[in-house]
This record gives structure tokens, C-alpha cells and sequence, in this order.
């Protein structure tokens, strides 16, 4: 478990023995800053899990079956290819459906990144940034695809290299697309991901694209994961299945972002 999730869960036991305990308490009790508790604590409440009044955070047991879930999970790639994978490769299909010749895009870490990589056509010319074990498998067979990889500390969890130089390659790259992930997508618009480590990469291949495209099953809306990366209105175009509540059709739809159902 990511240091982050180990300290939500202590920060749910704390809560669940006393009722409630003020921000000042939790940091003193955690041996953290005042400000990593409130991120936290903002984290716990997206998740329903907490209300915060004037500092104090108050515990909601009717939903700790659902906030367990999502604190206690670990993220391991090897099951979450067995999730919803139909959906992963209608979304997979659809966005290599996307590409023109020429195209340097950006593919996130993920289970449904990998779907699009798979479906890139052998014949399509074009540059694609990875930093991915898996999805450097699917991109090695597509003979008229140029790979360009970020290296560094390999995470076997997800199969994601993560390192400074890495960070700086993705920066250096002017990509026309950028196809990233999310584990969650709250209903305060927060994408987020499983771990810390995956914050700046993840940040940086955002930012490096002229066109950001979120891949994610509908099973990924109302989910909180721990660490925010980007927020909903960053993105240009989301691809995702026909599951999506009516409530977040209508929500993307305001939001003007341009949205792909398959």
C-alpha cells in the first residue's frame, strides 16, 4: 500500500474511534504538515467518507463499505486487465480510430492506454511517446510507429517508468495528442491516479499535448483514487463506454468537452 493510502486509513481509524478530530490533532497525531492532512482530508470527504466543519472532520459510517474499497485497493495491472475489458477495447478501438499520419501522440500508463496501442494500425505513420512496459510491448509491433520511451524506476505495480529524465523528455515533446488515464474522476471534476509517484509524469504528459483525450470506463466516474493530477476541464475530448450516468452526460455536456460513447 502507497504511503498516501496507509495514511487515509489511519486517518479513518483515528476518526472512527474518536467521531471526529480537528486538522491540528491529525497532523500532530500523523507527523505531517498541516497542509498534507487537509489534502487528505479533502480526499476522504470527495469520497463521502468525511464532512469537514471549521477544521474538524466528522466520520460517515454509512459509507465506509465504499470508501474502503477504494482506500485498501491495490492497484495491480495483471488483474485490472480482466475489468471491464470489453469496454477498454471499444475505447482502445475509438481512439486509434483518432490518429492521422504523422501524428506524435503521448500514451498514458493504464489497462485501456494499452487498448489503443494495440489497435494502432501496422500502417500508420506516426511518433508515439510511451512510458510503459505494457504498452512499449504493443507499440514494438507496429513497424511504421517511431517509439520514443521515458525511462527510470520501473514500478512493477503498474509497469510505469518514472524518473526526472523522463519528466523532462515528456516536457521536451510538443505532442498534436496526448492519451491519458484515470483511475477515478470525482464529481468536484478531480481525475485522479493510484499513486504519488505517478503525479508529475502523469502532469507533464498533460501539459505536452496540443489535444488531451481521457480514456476511462464509465466504472472510473464517482471514484475517488488518492492522488489529483488534473481536473476535468483541462481535458478536450473524453472517450468512454455507454454507461455513463445521465447525470454526467449532462455534466460533461456543459462542461463543453467533447464526448465520444462507444
Amino acid at each position: 500500500m502507497s504511503k498516501k493510502a496507509d495514511r487515509l486509513n489511519r486517518i479513518m481509524q483515528i476518526l472512527k474511534v474518536r467521531n471526529g478530530a480537528s486538522i491540528r490533532e491529525l497532523s500532530a497525531e500523523l507527523d505531517v504538515s498541516e497542509m498534507t492532512v487537509r489534502r487528505d482530508l479533502e480526499v476522504l470527504s470527495a469520497s463521502r467518507l468525511v464532512t469537514l466543519i471549521q477544521g474538524v472532520a466528522v466520520y460517515h459510517p454509512a459509507n465506509e463499505t465504499d470508501g474502503e474499497a477504494i482506500l485498501n485497493k491495490e492497484y495491480n495491472l495483471s488483474a485490472e486487465h480482466l475489468a471491464h475489458r470489453s469496454e477498454k477495447e471499444r475505447i482502445g478501438a475509438k481512439a486509434a480510430s483518432l490518429l492521422e499520419p504523422n501524428d506524435v501522440i503521448v500514451i498514458d500508463t493504464g489497462t485501456t492506454t494499452e487498448q489503443l496501442a494495440r489497435f494502432i494500425p501496422e500502417t500508420a505513420s506516426l511518433t508515439a511517446l510511451c512510458y510503459n512496459m505494457n504498452i512499449l510491448i504493443e507499440l514494438n509491433q507496429k513497424k511504421n510507429t517511431k517509439i520514443i520511451c521515458g525511462g527510470g524506476y520501473y514500478h512493477s505495480n503498474t509497469q510505469m517508468f518514472q524518473s526526472p529524465e523522463g519528466i523532462s523528455l515528456i516536457s521536451r515533446t510538443c505532442a498534436n495528442k496526448a492519451f491519458i488515464s484515470a483511475a477515478g474522476i470525482s464529481s468536484k471534476m478531480a481525475v485522479t491516479c493510484i499513486d504519488q509517484y505517478e503525479l508529475d509524469t502523469k502532469k507533464a504528459a498533460v501539459a505536452s499535448a496540443l489535444t488531451k483525450i481521457l480514456l476511462a470506463d464509465s466504472s472510473k466516474f464517482d471514484k475517488v483514487c488518492p492522488v489529483m493530477f488534473a481536473n476535468l476541464t483541462e481535458f478536450d475530448m473524453i472517450i468512454t463506454d455507454k454507461g455513463l450516468s445521465e447525470e454526467w452526460l449532462d455534466t460533461i455536456r456543459r462542461m463543453e468537452i467533447e464526448l465520444l460513447l462507444v
